[in-house]
């Protein structure tokens, strides 16, 4: 007689294997079900199935996300927010789409479980896996991948919400803990398609020597009363972190004086502000030869986060420790020989539309808030504008926009993005050629991106552009600040001439 072929007694075994450890797993979840059931948890009973319900369709876990961007009050809680989000939205999708497709098992009989535990309304999808376990931890694992903290502040009710489910009978175990893998792994992708802010390459080398200020001691830090909405909030913070420290609040058009006392007189100069009170502050500590501490305390503070500061107390950590940073200085000079007073920025210097969109926006923005403002702004600005004639580099043209940035950015296109390195020593020139439809130009120039042939758009790498035959009454931005423009001006950069206080875990 013929012998049986191997591989189909290797196929065998492998079925009733796998039987096994089928049933193995269905008599463990059902235990553990009948044992959650059975036993007694105080207090539970008023919490969970509320919990569970308040989870329907993500529902406190989008609540918990606005809370999080208004209550943490800075840029790091906003993309924690944004992050958890994003990592529920993934969860979800593979859940519904995949995960309760592939294996249709049926609920938890709840022969077992309290009547006063039932949830009033029993899903109609299948068991396995758990939507509510996978987006609690997406969103949890999400959150956290960004804020640590707010992370361990989740991470209770996350457990809570995927605990409920079984303890509802709604679930069982292994539906939840395979949800719950399937929800980190979610968040854990969205990160492999957008790197958190550890990720990303550390901006600001070469690294800098600046005195270590215990408590601040020699640390002077003035404060624009006027810039942002919470400057006085910032004030108190400095005052508690570093309580060694002078604190000196002042008005607008004190800021100069103060400034130029303040670094006569103290080993590092402190400012808290936004980016043109940060530039301003800038200028005097490269000319006073003494480390700046930026404290964010702005409406954008684009500088301070490229530096990779984003709270008060990331730089209190750097002053305290002695962590700096290197950083170039933008310079812009009026007149053909570059010999008259010069300006400076630390993040951009523009001619074209913008300047004029910033005129209009910081006019608005009391009123209606700063983003309304500078939609409603731009809207006016491409409707009414005109192209701006400029010479550059010896060569006339229309442009809508001409843009020099300190150092290369990383986004595409006419605006600006995130700098890995502010220390380069080269200026990220931008330009969006003149022509009919601006909102057409800048758009296609987004679009077109670093083409160096592009029809709309042009970009290089400088050291120094030159600049001139502006009319009378042409507008120049920089660093969110608006000055009328001289005819001819020099563009160029104090390289490595500023010493800025930052964190060593971001170098």
């Amino acid at each position: 007689m013929p012998e049986p072929e191997m591989p189909l007694v290797d196929a065998q075994v492998s079925t009733r294997r796998r039987g096994r450890i089928a049933g193995l797993l269905s008599t463990w979840d059902r235990q553990v079900l009948r044992s959650v059931a059975e036993r007694e948890w105080p207090g539970a009973e008023p919490v969970l199935p509320r919990l569970s319900r308040a989870a329907d369709h993500g529902l406190l876990w989008f609540g918990t996300a606005a809370g999080i961007a208004v209550l943490g009050r800075d840029v790091r809680s906003r993309r924690a927010a944004v992050r958890g989000v994003a990592s529920l939205a993934v969860a979800s999708a593979l859940i519904n789409t995949v995960g309760k497709r592939s294996v249709r098992r049926n609920r938890p009989l709840l022969d077992a479980v309290p009547v006063i535990r039932q949830l009033k309304r029993r899903p109609f999808t299948t068991s396995f896996p758990s939507g509510h376990a996978a987006s609690a931890t997406a969103f949890a694992t999400g959150v956290a991948l960004e804020s640590r903290s707010w992370g361990a502040a989740l991470a209770p009710v996350a457990a809570s919400v995927a605990f409920s489910r079984v303890y509802t009978g709604v679930h069982y175990p292994s539906d939840v803990l395979v949800g719950a893998v399937l929800g980190a792994g979610a968040a854990f992708a969205v990160r492999g398609l957008v790197p958190t802010r550890s990720q990303l390459p550390a901006p600001g080398r070469p690294k800098a020597e600046a005195p270590a200020l215990r408590g601040g001691e020699g640390l002077v830090v003035v404060v624009n009363r006027e810039s942002g909405s919470g400057s006085a909030d910032h004030a108190r913070e400095v005052r508690t972190e570093l309580p060694l420290a002078e604190v000196v609040e002042c008005a607008p058009e004190e800021l100069a004086a103060h400034l130029a006392k303040a670094a006569g007189r103290a080993r590092a100069l402190g400012i808290v502000g936004g980016d043109g009170t940060v530039g301003q502050a800038a200028a005097v500590a490269a000319a006073h030869g003494v480390p700046l501490a930026v404290f964010p305390g702005g409406t954008f503070n684009h500088f301070a986060y490229d530096l990779g500061i984003e709270s008060v107390r990331d730089t209190c950590r750097a002053v305290e420790a002695g962590d700096a940073v290197g950083v170039d200085l933008g310079r812009f000079t009026p007149g053909p020989d570059g010999s008259a007073a010069p300006g400076y920025f630390l993040n951009t210097f523009s001619l074209g539309v913008y300047p004029e969109l910033v005129r209009i926006r910081e006019r608005w923005s009391p009123r209606i808030g700063s983003w309304p403002a500078g939609v409603l702004a731009a809207a006016r600005v491409l409707r009414v504008e005109h192209p701006v004639e400029v010479e550059v580099q010896g060569r006339r043209r229309p442009v809508w926009l001409l843009f020099a940035g300190n150092g290369v950015y990383r986004g595409v296109g006419p605006t600006p993005g995130h700098r890995d390195n502010l220390a380069d020593g080269l200026l990220d020139v931008r330009v969006v050629h003149g022509g009919r439809a601006p909102g057409w130009r800048l758009l296609g120039a987004a679009l077109a991106g670093r083409l160096k042939r592009s029809p709309v758009h042009a970009s290089r790498q400088l050291r120094q552009v030159r600049i001139g035959g502006l009319a009378p009454g042409t507008l120049l931005a920089y660093d969110g600040e608006v000055a009328p423009a001289p005819r001819e001006l020099v563009i160029g950069k104090l390289v490595d001439a500023l010493t800025v206080y930052r964190p060593q875990e971001l170098l």
